[in-house]
């Protein structure tokens, strides 16, 4: 099974967004949105689905890390129930910790302090995206 695939890092002011290639094999930023409300968000995401062709949308589920679902992580499952109610298919995976990765990578890269946040939750979503793809056996390897 080969398509694009869209992958949302959902926060409560912004959403990351990263893409897959249309093989559904490489994972790359894509952009930052700032949230409106459920119903513009949705929208604006099936919108993007619709111009990038993507088959799904992956969200990043923010376990505790005990694995449990917290309120943040029921948001997020929230959110994907009102995208699929707009037609998306939703998948979810795990995102514990992959803001940390996300901000690694920009401090290990020299990107100063306020650009960080300007590209953490993109970046976020793009590692959420990798993740999966390599849990599906999607992903090249290097």
């Amino acid at each position: 099974m080969a398509g694009r695939i869209l992958a949302l890092d959902v926060g409560d002011v912004r959403i990351g967004v990263a893409v897959s290639d249309p093989t559904g094999t490489i994972a790359q930023p894509l952009e930052v949105y700032r949230r409106v409300g459920y119903g513009p968000d949705s929208r604006y995401v099936a919108a993007l689905c619709q111009r990038l062709e993507c088959e799904s949308v992956l969200l990043g589920l923010p376990l505790n890390m005990d694995g449990s679902a917290g309120p943040q992580a029921q948001k997020v499952m929230d959110f994907g129930a009102v995208l699929e109610k707009a037609g998306l298919k939703v998948h979810y995976q795990d995102e514990r910790l992959t803001t940390v990765t996300a901000e690694a990578v920009l401090i290990d890269s020299g990107v100063r302090r306020e650009d960080r946040r300007r590209h953490v939750d993109k970046l976020a979503a793009t590692v959420i995206l990798e993740q999966w793809l390599a849990s599906q056996g999607r992903r090249k390897e290097e």
